[in-house]
């Protein structure tokens, strides 16, 4: 069967396409983390030197770095606060690495993965809530009751 057939599809995506759902700056804050967890572990290994606390904290780093990225795939405001979070900590701990130990291993990548995720329109991109409550074009946000209104609604009358 070629794919040149009506009524298949090509297997293979063209550079550029479009995921349905997923804003473009979520996208590419989902690649900067994945490839700020790929040099982590690249330069990380390769400058452990064998020591084995080195290996076993760059292997939670490159972890930890797989989760978040799975994470900020989700597009949700809970996942940029929390990967704003996340990233300001490796930051610190960078900082710290080369204040101490002149190590500047995956300082830079998360300062530009911070910078980007604090950047007005992906941060507009991880608030907007797809297919939301009703009120929360409005503004209201709150739980809602049976009735589907919101607290917001309630007090407003």
């Amino acid at each position: 069967m070629s794919t040149s057939e009506p009524g298949t599809r090509s297997r293979r995506r063209l550079l550029g396409t479009r995921v349905p759902g997923r804003p473009a700056p979520v996208r590419l804050v989902t690649r900067l983390v994945v490839a700020q967890a790929a040099a982590a572990a690249a330069v990380g290994l390769t400058f452990s030197r064998r020591h084995l606390p080195s290996v076993l904290i760059t292997l939670a780093l490159v972890v930890s770095l797989v989760l978040l990225a799975l994470l900020v795939r989700s597009g949700t405001r809970a996942a940029w606060m929390t990967a704003l979070g996340v990233e300001s900590a490796f930051f610190l701990y960078g900082v710290s690495r080369f204040v101490f130990a002149r190590y500047v291993g995956g300082t830079l990548f998360a300062l530009v993965v911070a910078g980007t995720l604090l950047h007005p329109a992906v941060a507009r991109a991880y608030s907007a809530v797809p297919g939301g409550s009703p009120g929360h074009q409005r503004g209201e946000v709150g739980f809602g009751d049976a009735t589907g209104e919101t607290f917001g609604e309630h007090a407003a009358g």
